[in-house]
């Protein structure tokens, strides 16, 4: 099969929907299949030795958001040349956006299906971004249109195929997890880790890693941490966030406020995936009570790496997990959470134990998902020409 797969997100800089894309372009490959992926262009520098294509179109930062770069492919003649000589056989799109929109006019001009994948709570991007029900209303729309168009749709969880259908969306959606791969703890990584972020050994961490973001759920984060610091001052740790986004000061603002600014560490965007994986394995918790996420792929990670999260009962980054089994549930409440941090810190032995169960029962190795990837990608294609 050629496979296109279209992302508004890709690396050098990429959120964790570019992250997928990767993988999913990395993996097919290896596979016997031609891969392209379509996204805007971050970097000019050079890109040799990956087993797929980049397409890539002129493509602007976004000052507020710098994981993100816009720009329209179709008003981009070195980019439509390029994709008129590509005779492919599926469309995948990761975004109902701008490279979505590219998908779609693609898979109309070469008479392809289109796969497309909800991966994001989208009314609540448009809420934070406009502040107005009517205008968030009026984008969801936008959103269920455009799936309304797909052949197939896909969702990255169970909880998240619910969140589509309650946006409007009445057609089939299919479940397609994410994979994580486990990755050996290199030296090199564990080294620039050690040299980078310094910890005292003996100072538990509690990693978060994604958009540094209010929708995250950071505020529950940090008051929970104000409350361990006040309420368990014996105890230790440090606060590390890993990543970059909109609100750094705001957040750096409150944690001053809370009196734990000193145990607060800002990573900024990390790209050495030796690196993150070392800040994974030094991690004592995953914090992530994310409410926004439709998918753990995090927590997977950190998993991968022998590190338990903590997370909101009932929310998509829960699914698959057993409190005190192989990750730890609290409610949306700082209060919660911090009890919940607290007990699992109380007990190193069993701490240890949750984490090892994490790695042995969350992360699906992305080879392993892509496999089923394939036969779908396979069964739309038939279906498509019947």
């Amino acid at each position: 099969m050629k496979i296109l797969e279209f992302s508004d997100s890709f690396i050098p800089i990429m959120d964790g929907v570019g992250n997928v894309v990767y993988q999913y372009a990395m993996n097919l490959p290896a596979k016997g299949h031609e891969c392209y992926v379509v996204a805007p262009q971050t970097d000019t520098g050079y890109r040799g030795g990956y087993p797929f294509e980049l397409v890539d179109y002129l493509g602007m930062q976004l000052s507020a958001m710098k994981s993100y770069t816009v720009g329209v492919p179709n008003l981009d003649p070195h980019c439509t040349n390029r994709l008129n000589m590509i005779k492919g056989d599926i469309v995948h799109v990761h975004s109902p956006f701008v490279a979505g929109q590219a998908g779609l006019l693609y898979a109309v001009r070469h008479d392809v299906p289109v796969v497309g994948t909800f991966h994001s709570k989208y009314r609540d991007d448009f809420m934070q971004a406009t502040g107005i029900s009517l205008l968030a209303n009026m984008g969801t729309k936008f959103v269920v249109d455009f799936y309304n168009r797909c052949t197939e749709v896909w969702a990255v969880s169970e909880s998240s195929a619910l969140t589509l259908a309650d946006y409007g969306y009445k057609g089939e959606i299919k479940v397609m997890p994410n994979g994580t791969d486990i990755h050996p703890l290199t030296e090199a990584g564990m080294k620039a880790s050690l040299e980078q972020f310094p910890v005292p050994e003996n100072v538990p961490i509690l990693l978060y890693v994604g958009q540094i973001n209010w929708k995250k759920n950071l505020r529950c984060t940090l008051e929970a941490c104000g409350l361990l610091a006040k309420e368990k001052p014996e105890q230790d740790f440090r606060l590390m966030l890993a990543g970059q986004g909109p609100h750094e000061e705001e957040i750096r603002q409150l944690a001053e406020e809370l009196g734990i600014a000193e145990k607060v560490i800002f990573t900024g965007h990390l790209t050495d995936h030796d690196l993150l994986n070392a800040l994974y394995a030094r991690a004592s918790l995953f914090l992530f009570p994310s409410l926004y996420d439709t998918s753990g792929l995090v927590t997977r990670e950190a998993a991968a790496m022998g590190t338990p999260s903590v997370v909101v009962k009932g929310s998509s980054a829960a699914e698959g997990m057993t409190h005190g089994i192989n990750g730890f549930l609290c409610e949306d409440d700082p209060q919660d959470l911090c009890r919940t941090i607290s007990g699992a810190l109380a007990s190193p032995e069993e701490l240890k134990a949750v984490g090892e169960k994490a790695r042995e029962t969350i992360p699906i190795p992305w080879s392993r998902l892509v496999d089923d990837v394939v036969k779908e990608y396979e069964n739309v294609i038939r279906k498509y020409h019947l």
